[in-house]
């Protein structure tokens, strides 16, 4: 259990390093995903669940990691976060991704791209 928590954790870190690259090269495409949050059950819920696994693989693997505290309090963020975005409902988290994406302009989601290479990198080697 605790190798599964360990890879399930780097390819999350490898995922934020994707969006990152996504962000910096097609920040549209990175801006028409985040529209689509929420807007159909099957979404909604998939990216509630995909998100909820690392969250608990941060959890499971904690005490073996470099910073047991950072992890165990970022996974139960991620966990804390999935389980109210799974009772809410999804129009609201739909409304929310599509004004996050008014604001996002694609020059932004190039900007804060080196903090998703950065932020994965830091998940990836937290384990490691």
């Amino acid at each position: 259990m605790v190798l599964l928590a360990k890879w399930a954790i780097v390819l999350f870190g490898v995922y934020i390093i994707c969006a990152g690259f996504l962000m910096l090269f097609a920040p549209e495409k990175a801006r028409m995903i985040l529209r689509k949050a929420g807007s159909t059950n099957l979404i909604n819920y998939g990216e509630i669940t995909l998100r909820l696994i690392p969250g608990i693989a941060m959890i499971v693997y904690a005490e073996h990691s470099r910073h047991p505290n950072v992890l165990t309090t970022f996974g139960w963020f991620i966990v804390g976060t999935c389980l109210i975005l799974y009772m809410i409902p999804k129009q609201w988290h739909h409304r929310y991704s599509l004004k996050s994406a008014d604001m996002l302009k694609p020059l932004y989601f190039q900007l804060l791209s080196p903090l998703a290479f950065l932020f994965g990198a830091a998940v990836a080697y937290s384990v490691f």
